[in-house]
């Protein structure tokens, strides 16, 4: 959610930021969890981020690369989500894959020559999976 990602580009705990905002940390936990907020806890954290609601209520879901972290990610990484900006992107092109990989393993029992494309699509699936997980442990989304 954008409030974790605000607080920790302040780096603050969110016992900080509890008392910064005048709200108790339980609150503060369940709303970077993805629990719904009340407004009057968005008009805290807002005041707080010196930002507005609706900045507060979006999703991040864009990948930023311009920043030093997306640029301190391995090679693989960054190759890997070439012309990919979205995490929901990727896990559609890792689903067709998947499907790609059982569709040509079916068709190879009528074309043996579909067989060496199955591997390479199974292949891909499970690294655009591996991709999706790296992103989520390193929070690029």
């Amino acid at each position: 959610m954008v409030i974790k990602k605000l607080r920790e580009n302040k780096q603050w705990s969110q016992e900080q930021l509890a008392t910064l905002s005048g709200l108790s940390i339980r609150t503060i936990q369940r709303i970077e969890s993805g629990n719904r907020a009340s407004l009057e806890s968005l008009k805290a954290l807002a005041a707080v981020f010196e930002t507005d609601i609706e900045t507060l209520q979006k999703e991040i879901i864009v990948i930023d690369k311009k920043t030093e972290e997306w640029k301190a990610q391995p090679w693989w990484m960054r190759f890997n989500l070439f012309g990919i900006r979205r995490r929901k992107d990727l896990i559609r092109v890792e689903g067709a894959c998947v499907i790609l990989g059982f569709v040509f393993w079916f068709t190879s029992f009528f074309k043996p020559e579909l067989m060496a494309i199955t591997p390479a699509m199974f292949l891909s699936a499970y690294l655009g999976a591996w991709t999706v997980r790296k992103g989520d442990k390193d929070k690029i989304w």
